[in-house]
């Protein structure tokens, strides 16, 4: 993700060998950054144009406190262990993997925690290596909620707490006496990732919204198809133990009753609740009844051309503004046999995706 730094071209000019070396302590993330290169250019035989700046341009995009001498930041790093995670403690938990467990602690922290921001503003840094498309976020607005991974570790007696992950939400309001929280980012770091810790995430930050009667419904800021994929296993684990989701039910349809229990229970949107339906409609359909699947995918395949269905209207409504020539050449674009192609492509694609969620649900265990 370094062109988010370097620009498209990820391209840094006037050094051989070069090697920028950004390193963050474990758990205060106190920063170091430096450089090292076998050979830089010589403005005598390049006409004068110079290497680029490269730690300017890179301290740029940093919070202040950076250590650019090596030796201070080795110096200041026997601290880490003193580092406590800052807000609430909102769960604690383990994972266990190769026979071995470790602990989690996931903590809640806002604009008013004392020494945070500070903290915060070298957490997002990370965004701009591993989110395409990541920007920074005013965090003096007190809109905005954190939450934070640690690992707590006991190394020789001593516990350190190492950053893993965090997400960000901010809570919009929903008329007339509402919040509606968006989850804006979220970010496990690469060494911690594999390991369900997305999935606690998601679920702590649901867990903080759903008892309080003034969050209407969860949303998303524009979501990668990674955190869709984690969003649908985590909504369909949860509606599975709603009473309107069972499998009688499922078979009647999505309902009323449906989207209301899951934004009233879990704060899932109508959206996403129908979505969730899907997913958990095909779990329950047997695909060898050829009624059965055929009254699913027709379901599905309404829903995915309704929109469709309302442009078709609406041009016809204006065919009255448009010459005989504009309005056959519109309507060619709307050609029925292409959008049935097209519909098909949409439906194949979106049941490997449910059931991609389907096999994961059979093997995780109920939360």
């Amino acid at each position: 993700m370094s062109h988010q730094i370097f620009g498209e071209g990820e391209s840094i000019f006037g050094y051989r060998d070069l090697q920028v070396k950004l390193y963050y302590g474990s758990c205060s993330l106190t920063p170091y950054l430096g450089m090292s290169y076998t050979e830089k250019i010589d403005l005598k035989k390049s006409d004068g144009l110079k290497a680029d700046d490269v730690l300017k341009t890179v301290l740029e995009k940093l919070p202040s406190g950076v250590h650019t001498n090596i030796d201070e930041f080795v110096s200041v790093l026997p601290k880490e262990t003193a580092f406590r995670p800052f807000g609430e403690l909102l769960h604690s938990f383990k994972i266990g993997r190769g026979g071995l467990s470790r602990t989690f602690e996931l903590y809640s922290a806002s604009v008013t925690t004392p020494g945070f921001l500070d903290y915060h503003a070298r957490m997002q840094s990370f965004i701009l290596w591993f989110i395409d498309a990541a920007s920074y976020i005013d965090s003096d607005d007190e809109k905005w909620e954190y939450f934070v991974l640690h690992e707590k570790k006991v190394v020789d007696g001593v516990t350190c707490y190492p950053f893993a992950g965090y997400a960000t939400v901010y809570r919009y309001y929903a008329y007339p006496t509402h919040i509606r929280p968006r989850i804006s980012q979220m970010l496990v770091l690469p060494p911690f990732q594999k390991m369900g810790l997305g999935t606690e995430l998601l679920q702590g930050i649901y867990n903080f919204y759903r008892d309080r009667s003034d969050v209407l419904d969860i949303t998303v800021e524009d979501p990668s198809e990674v955190f869709t994929r984690l969003r649908d296993f985590v909504d369909a684990r949860n509606c599975l133990k709603l009473a309107s989701f069972s499998k009688e039910n499922l078979h009647n349809g999505f309902s009323e009753d449906m989207w209301k229990e899951a934004q009233e229970k879990l704060k899932i949107n109508k959206k996403q609740a129908r979505r969730v339906y899907e997913i958990l409609r095909l779990r329950a359909t047997n695909t060898a009844n050829a009624s059965q699947y055929k009254a699913y995918r027709l379901e599905v395949k309404n829903r995915l051309n309704a929109p469709y269905q309302k442009q078709k209207t609406d041009i016809e409504k204006m065919q009255r503004t448009m010459s005989p020539e504009e309005f056959r050449a519109t309507l060619q674009c709307l050609n029925a046999e292409n959008r049935i192609e097209q519909l098909e492509s949409q439906y194949r694609d979106l049941e490997m995706e449910y059931r991609r969620t389907i096999e994961r649900l059979a093997v995780a265990p109920r939360s």
